[in-house]
């Protein structure tokens, strides 16, 4: 019993991280039908937003050989929680900007900027212009400085090319077109982050000291698995509030009804589902800053890619499109996981997430909580 209960609170550990994630993927098809594939990389970009917070934004180093700076760690670690939630959830608007919207709208002169300081990026890292704080105020300073004129420069010259092909561009409903963009951007990040983060494997050591428990009868939780419960909860209930008692929560679930009506009733349907990637892309980036830095796994640019198909298949499961379905998912795929992990089949533990969506899905097409819906043709 002892051994079961450990490996259940493991299982809903682990599942909870797979809720945040798939919480992204379903608000997403909920408002646009659409697959975000690029979701699990915004996990990938967590991890590593944890890491160089940890490692040489912040003085955790300094402060982790203290033994009476444990409420100070504590203090920076949510910092760093909130840093990774607020840089993915402007990654989310950025691809949502950059990538979605012009499939819908076609492309507009504002593009112009996006695709400059897209290309800036990678020129700034490859000619080094971007510096640590630690290297100094001024230089840190000067290499935001570049970035931001290249990427003006750049911009202003693309402006006529972006003209030229917006008025020649034939815009198509087809939800293919946006399926395979969602992958080429998902590819985008992956061999970004090679560039960008570079290829060796990156670990986040003991940042906060971490203490064990004892509960029922000698089964052992400890501290960061605790965390990760407490804040995996937290962050879903404050979800739950913005969907049910908030305005843009309201406009969320009047597009996922029907988006042509929620225009029409004036609902500025861009701003409702950019802020829907920003919501997305902090959930996914709180999840895989509490990995990195409380679990204190391996981090490279593929870190994302088995997690988020996981993440995927938990909301398939659930119902895509509903958010209790999301959750509901995740902790059957983490605990099942878990359970399989520790068993003699541990070998197909990866492999159990797919073997779920197949009985499921034959069972309930429409996943354990969505609803089968008609569509007039």
């Amino acid at each position: 019993m002892r051994i079961f209960i450990q490996q259940l609170i493991f299982g809903i550990q682990l599942g909870s991280l797979y809720a945040l994630i798939a919480l992204g993927y379903t608000m997403v098809y909920g408002v646009l039908s659409l697959i975000n594939f690029a979701h699990g990389d915004v996990y990938m970009v967590g991890a590593y937003i944890g890491f160089y917070a940890c490692t040489y934004w912040l003085p955790f180093q300094r402060l982790s050989a203290d033994p009476h700076a444990t409420v100070m760690n504590i203090i920076l670690a949510v910092v760093v929680l909130l840093l990774s939630m607020l840089l993915c959830g402007v990654l989310g608007v950025v691809i949502e900007r950059f990538a979605y919207r012009p499939l819908r709208n076609g492309l507009g002169i504002t593009d112009a900027h996006f695709w400059g300081f897209a290309i800036a990026l990678p020129v700034a890292f490859h000619f080094h212009l971007f510096h640590r704080l630690s290297d100094g105020a001024g230089r840190f300073l000067f290499g935001i400085m570049w970035f931001l004129l290249i990427g003006m420069i750049v911009g202003y010259a693309l402006r006529p090319v972006i003209r030229w092909i917006s008025l020649r561009t034939v815009l198509s409903p087809s939800r293919l077109n946006a399926l395979i963009t969602a992958i080429g951007v998902s590819l985008l990040l992956e061999n970004g982050g090679w560039l960008v983060f570079g290829p060796n494997p990156e670990f986040i050591g003991t940042m906060v000291p971490e203490k064990n428990f004892k509960i029922l009868g000698g089964v052992i939780i400890n501290s960061s698995q605790l965390a990760i419960l407490v804040i995996s909860l937290l962050l879903m209930l404050i979800l739950r509030h913005i969907v049910l008692y908030t305005r843009t929560g309201k406009a969320m679930r009047a597009i996922s009804h029907d988006i042509d009506a929620a225009k029409m009733m004036g609902i500025n349907t861009d701003q409702v589902i950019s802020v829907t990637f920003a919501i997305g892309g902090a959930l996914a980036g709180a999840g895989g800053m509490m990995v990195g830095v409380l679990t204190h796994v391996q981090i490279t640019p593929l870190f994302g890619l088995l997690p988020g198909i996981k993440a995927f298949v938990a909301a398939v499961i659930g119902g895509p499109g509903n958010i209790p379905g999301a959750v509901l998912g995740g902790i059957i795929m983490g605990v099942a996981e878990a359970f399989v992990g520790g068993s003699s089949f541990s070998t197909y533990r990866d492999a159990i997430a797919f073997t779920i969506l197949i009985i499921i899905l034959l069972v309930r097409p429409a996943g354990l909580l969505g609803r089968n819906v008609t569509e007039k043709v």
